[in-house]
């Protein structure tokens, strides 16, 4: 029997696994579909993909499941099979974990605005997030992740909701970039803020992911602003694998396997406590990382 995401965390660092979008891709996914039907329809690739971060050394497999929001379904014609898309993706995580890793709920943006700045209440959108989140609890997820959020005040709906679903545990990632004034989110939010606000929204792991044009060092710095904020929370932090050219039709990451084995131990030193990958990261990347992470 695995110990608590949280007792773990106390005692060690642990590993993230990587992208999902751009590995689905590599194994079929055409650009635009919709990667969560494979739950559905292509079980059998969602497995093998996280069988393969399970044996680069990952402690944590995050379902597939970013854009599985009614909200986001709806514009592929399959909100009405929304639970059945996050149940399946918890589903498939879990049988791959096991007892060997934790196994994420993943929850990204709703995919509209928020009043004012757009057309949706907010209870709609918790309503959607509180939907997703019971369905991803119901097919084995130990926790849920809110990632890739820019607005804080999103970020809370997708919190509330995941506390009121009967999550035992919450992680919240923004997507940051660099700006002249420092990193902010793309709401103009500092790092300082949203870790702010996410911890008063109940988060019990607080971080970052999928940061636009920011390079390993700049993730290192970001990691420490983080840290200096979180006041003891435990800090994530899943990098990007360097900005996406667009090289004979094809979208490609620089950053390579080397480079994060590289930067794992900065990041640890900065005060991570989970490292991981986001887009255009590999099972070769996490793989590259475990040495430093799991010494």
């Amino acid at each position: 029997m695995k110990a608590s995401l949280l007792d773990e965390l106390s005692r060690r660092p642990l590993l993230g696994d990587g992208a999902t979008g751009t590995q689905l891709q590599s194994m079929g996914l055409a650009p635009g579909a919709c990667g969560e039907r494979w739950n559905l329809d292509h079980p059998d690739r969602v497995r093998e993909l996280h069988r393969r971060y399970l044996a680069a050394g990952s402690d944590l497999l995050t379902t597939n499941s970013f854009g599985g929001t009614t909200t986001v379904l709806a514009g592929h014609g399959l909100d009405a099979q929304a639970r059945a898309i996050n149940a399946a993706a918890a589903s498939l995580a879990r049988e791959i974990a096991g007892d060997r890793a934790w196994v994420l709920g993943d929850i990204g943006p709703f995919g509209g605005m928020l009043e004012p700045f757009g057309d949706v209440a907010p209870e709609a959108a918790e309503a959607a997030f509180r939907a997703q989140a019971e369905a991803l609890l119901a097919g084995g997820a130990d926790a849920l992740l809110v990632e890739t959020m820019s607005d804080p005040a999103e970020m809370e709906l997708a919190l509330r909701a995941g506390r009121s679903a009967g999550a035992p545990v919450l992680l919240a990632t923004y997507a940051f970039q660099k700006t002249a004034v420092g990193y902010r989110t793309m709401m103009g939010t500092t790092a300082a803020e949203a870790v702010r606000r996410a911890r008063e929204a109940g988060a019990d792991i607080v971080g970052a992911n999928c940061g636009t044009e920011l390079s390993l060092a700049d993730y290192e710095k970001l990691t420490a602003e983080l840290v200096a904020a979180a006041g003891g929370v435990p800090v994530i932090v899943q990098p990007n694998a360097g900005s996406p050219v667009i090289r004979d039709g094809r979208i490609s990451y620089a950053e390579s396997a080397a480079e994060f084995a590289a930067a794992a131990p900065r990041l640890l030193a900065a005060g991570a406590r989970i490292v991981g990958g986001c887009c255009g990261s590999t099972p070769d990347h996490i793989a590259a990382m475990r040495p430093q992470v799991k010494r």
